[in-house]
């Protein structure tokens, strides 16, 4: 019989219970919520914890940083009061005239910020199709390029890129590898132990998974200047993320790992009944065995595939719109990663001047039973056929 009192618990254990969070003075089991803006110094005029103003963080804060960063394997992780606040201290931690290299299509706030950075000068960017390693090898500059940018799945076309091989394209030329994996939460993929130096998530989505949270978190192995830049710049510009979200956040993550195991096959079930559908040009769907990124998304993400997907309509622009509009389970609304299933008209929300299929409808599946979600899809693309 195997002595289990040094054993470990798994990591959706200790998830689900906050890192078996227990308060000393009471026993709660529920991390509380601490709104102080500011902390009394002890009577020698020390401070008393890590924090003397708001904008340093806060224990609440702490907790919802060490969940994440236990679930990436990393030594340090920052939260931010929105998934651009910490994309944009990032960016903002380069050299001015800094070259960057980022896929053509992403998410498109990162991809703005991006552009205006250009536009003024702070920094030279340079672009490549999302999944294509040749082509983001041939992008980057060799002693020249500072940070190499890469969202995978990609949004809204969820193209693969290989972790492995991006990280190994951005050491041989000196440069820092950042990962967007929103779509594929650390439940599914750790980027960190594939190679990225710095392992980002929109935590507004998956990690909190209600809907009811803006934040960001960027994640390293082991913190360094660069990061300690970031954190800076964090504290500088107010924008690390409130206690009360922080504790809505931990609430969250504690049920990540049900919630996007069931969103993950509800998606799978859908993208497989419509695959070839008649009133369909497209499924873009990694968990799609005819998937171009099948293979490299199924060893990242241990065959999960996430909870993201794809349709492109036939017809025009405006039946795909239409397709949204007669949902009647699917919620026509922005974002993804929530218990509820959401379907948007991407060029719509995205706007003019972003490239993305005008008939490109996104959907983020929930938890909700499949037979309802497919149905809904079906009456609504026959609706939008007629």
């Amino acid at each position: 019989m195997t002595d289990g009192r040094n054993r470990k618990p798994a990591i959706q254990t200790r998830t689900a219970q906050a890192l078996h969070f227990v308060e000393d003075e009471t026993g709660a089991v529920i991390p509380a919520i601490q709104p102080t803006a500011t902390y009394a110094r002890d009577h020698n005029y020390s401070t008393r914890k890590p924090y003397w103003y708001r904008r340093d963080g806060s224990q609440t804060t702490q907790q919802a940083e060490s969940i994440i960063a236990e679930l990436e394997g990393a030594g340090d992780t920052l939260l931010f009061s929105s998934g651009m606040s910490a994309c944009t201290a990032v960016i903002e931690s380069l050299a001015a005239g800094a070259h960057v290299v980022a896929p053509e299509v992403m998410y498109h706030g990162v991809r703005q910020q991006l552009l205006a950075y250009e536009e003024r000068g702070l920094l030279a960017l340079s672009t490549y199709t999302a999944g294509n390693l040749d082509e983001l090898a041939a992008a980057v500059r060799p002693g020249e390029t500072a940070l190499l940018w890469v969202e995978t799945p990609n949004n809204p076309n969820w193209e693969v890129t290989d972790i492995a091989a991006a990280s190994k394209i951005a050491r041989a030329a000196g440069a820092r590898l950042i990962t967007d994996c929103t779509a594929t939460p650390p439940s599914m993929t750790r980027a960190l132990e594939h190679g990225a130096d710095i392992s980002f998530h929109s935590a507004t989505k998956f990690l909190n998974g209600h809907s009811d949270v803006t934040a960001g978190a960027l994640s390293v192995r082991q913190a360094d200047a660069g990061f300690e830049k970031i954190a800076e710049i964090r504290k500088l510009q107010g924008t690390v993320l409130q206690s009360f979200d922080a504790w809505l956040l931990i609430r969250g993550m504690r049920t990540l790992f049900l919630r996007v195991e069931r969103a993950s096959q509800n998606a799978l079930a859908i993208a497989r009944h419509f695959e070839g559908h008649e009133h369909l040009e497209a499924v873009l769907y990694p968990g799609l065995a005819s998937d171009p990124g099948h293979e490299v998304a199924n060893r990242q993400t241990d065959g999960q595939f996430g909870a993201m997907l794809s349709l492109i309509v036939k017809g025009s622009e405006q039946t795909a719109i239409d397709v949204a509009r007669f949902c009647e389970v699917f919620y026509p609304a922005t974002s993804l990663g929530g218990v509820e299933s959401l379907i948007e008209h991407r060029k719509t929300v995205s706007g003019e001047g972003f490239p993305v299929h005008e008939r490109l409808l996104r959907l983020s599946i929930g938890i909700e039973d499949a037979d309802d979600l497919i149905h809904d899809l079906e009456q609504a693309l026959s609706r939008a056929a007629r």
